[in-house]
């Protein structure tokens, strides 16, 4: 019903993915497989939703409507399980920003914050830039697979820790964390008295054999310390769209919140963005159904392709995102060296695993969520760009 396997030209669009290659990687000809959007066509629903209300063609102030709230809780209560309340919905205009409200709302300068790295290179900026100090709490991999360590966590907390900020699904390690391994996570800031900040932009993409689990719907103790980051934008491919849900239950923490958000002056999504979440969450659903299967036959395909044609790389299965960890360490070159391989001979543009941590040094970032030839072409290059070293 669904073609995913279009190729939609997005060169001259003002596309960061495809028209600003040279500007980022020094080149314009590179295919690329880098920052985190897709190169589908939205959901039919979102398409017209937008013709429609551009064809009314008065695009004054708007305010968030009962339709808006309604789409959100219906969607969190029948894909997550999850129930919530209106006033617990807090607008901005993406997740990266409410990071950095987040930390400085529930921090002080100097505090400490903790990620758990290779992570989403914004949790760095959100923390370093807003004067608090980072503290890691790296991944540990056993047999491909990655995994929390609550030793180290403990280790790294002391008195100036404040809060920690949760990638769930992680990017770009790929992991859907369980409701076991989250719930031990939560006993941990509990007991030190951290707030957690959860990133769950990438829960609705999630793999068969996998279940996202909500940070705050694990129990109440855990609602109580939690901000729970979510959007339409990464499920139905509307970044560009900058809208974007913080749900805090506990009113304390969301009244802190909502003051810093309000020094900004910020209330309310623009009206485009607000008719596309209404009509993703309330008409998307075949097709979001339609992608995840989509995506997990690119994953497949990815990485069955390296372990027949390319033994040098080693893809980390993903259990959920559009994201795969590939593990470079095998081609024997630095950090440099991948660079130049990737970008100068192999024509790609990819994100480079220094980004996320120095743990990711040896890998790179690809991104899937694109037609399979797509995919085909860039392992081609590998492949062959191997062959001439």
């Amino acid at each position: 019903m669904y073609d995913f396997d279009q190729l939609i030209e997005r060169r001259n669009t003002d596309c960061v993915k495809w028209d600003n290659l040279e500007k980022i990687y020094g080149s314009k000809d590179l295919l690329p497989l880098w920052v985190a959007d897709m190169d589908f066509p939205v959901a039919p629903a979102i398409s017209e939703a937008i013709r429609k209300r551009a064809e009314h063609g008065v695009y004054g102030y708007n305010f968030i409507s009962d339709r808006y709230f309604e789409a959100v809780i219906n969607w969190m209560e029948r894909r997550h399980n999850w129930t919530i309340d209106k006033d617990w919905i807090i607008f901005s205009p993406g997740v990266v920003p409410a990071l950095s409200y987040g930390v400085r709302a529930f921090t002080q300068p100097g505090d400490n914050v903790i990620i758990q790295s290779p992570v989403y290179h914004p949790f760095y900026k959100a923390i370093e830039l807003n004067g608090r100090q980072i503290r890691t709490n790296p991944l540990v991999e056993r047999d491909g697979r990655f995994y929390m360590d609550y030793e180290d966590l403990e280790r790294k907390i002391d008195s100036r820790t404040k809060l920690l900020i949760l990638c769930s699904p992680h990017n770009p390690v790929g992991r859907v964390w369980t409701e076991e391994e989250l719930k031990r996570l939560g006993e941990i800031c509990l007991k030190h008295n951290i707030i957690v900040i959860s990133d769950e932009i990438h829960f609705d993409i999630v793999f068969k054999g996998y279940k996202h689990t909500v940070f705050a719907n694990i129990s109440e103790e855990l609602r109580d310390i939690s901000i729970i980051c979510t959007a339409p934008s990464k499920t139905f491919n509307i970044a560009g769209l900058h809208t974007s849900n913080i749900i805090i239950a506990n009113e304390k923490l969301r009244e802190k919140y909502k003051r810093e958000v309000s020094k900004d002056s910020i209330s309310t999504p623009n009206i485009f963005g607000a008719e596309a979440l209404i009509a993703a969450y309330n008409e998307g659903e075949d097709w979001l159904d339609s992608l995840i299967e989509y995506l997990e036959g690119n994953r497949d395909y990815f990485i069955d392709y390296v372990s027949k044609n390319i033994p040098q790389l080693r893809v980390i299965k993903s259990e959920g995102t559009y994201l795969l960890w590939v593990d470079c360490s095998g081609l024997g070159m630095d950090l440099e060296g991948l660079r130049d391989f990737f970008t100068n001979r192999c024509k790609l543009a990819l994100n480079h695993g220094s980004m996320f941590g120095v743990e990711g040094e040896l890998f790179q970032r690809f991104n899937i969520g694109c037609p399979r030839s797509i995919l085909e072409e860039a392992l081609t290059r590998i492949e062959k760009e191997i062959k001439n070293l």
